[in-house]
């Protein structure tokens, strides 16, 4: 019981030490690349909070457990959008950008449409419809940084 307590305490100052990290890290890598840190959020740390997620889902979808891939994804964004901007906000107010109000907003809420339809329709994600969301992510990593790279 108190080496599970010891671990978990150890997990949570190691997760603290590598969000400063990923932090200072992508703060800098903005720096040298000329791009903005909302950008640099965009990218690098969201993909970087998410690289878990991907790892759970493709492990959950290569053990046919569609319902853990699914689950994790729409979990864990239920999660960062009501938990932790919840919280974040009441530490600290956090403006909008007007690039998140112009384009990503507006994406995110395109992405969830696309989503539900795909489900909604065959009651699964196919390869095609999972081909299609990864296309669009691509794209819109090329549109953020061809048109709101600065």
């Amino acid at each position: 019981m108190m080496l599970d307590l010891g671990l978990i305490l150890a997990g949570i100052a190691m997760l603290t030490l590598g969000g400063e990290a990923l932090i200072r890290g992508a703060v800098a890598a903005a720096r040298r690349l000329r791009v903005s840190p909302l950008l640099s959020g965009l990218m690098i740390v969201g993909f970087g909070t998410s690289a878990p997620e991907l790892v759970v889902s493709m492990d959950a979808a290569a053990q046919a457990q569609p319902d853990v891939a699914i689950g994790n994804v729409l979990g864990s964004n239920i999660f960062n959008i009501l938990g932790i901007l919840g919280v974040s906000a009441l530490l600290q107010p956090l403006p909008a950008h007007p690039r998140v109000l112009q384009f990503d907003l507006w994406v995110l809420l395109a992405s969830a449409f696309i989503l539900l339809f795909f489900l909604f329709t065959g009651r699964r994600l196919s390869r095609l419809e999972g081909g299609v969301l990864l296309s669009a992510y691509i794209a819109y990593l090329i549109l953020s940084f061809k048109v709101f790279g600065s």
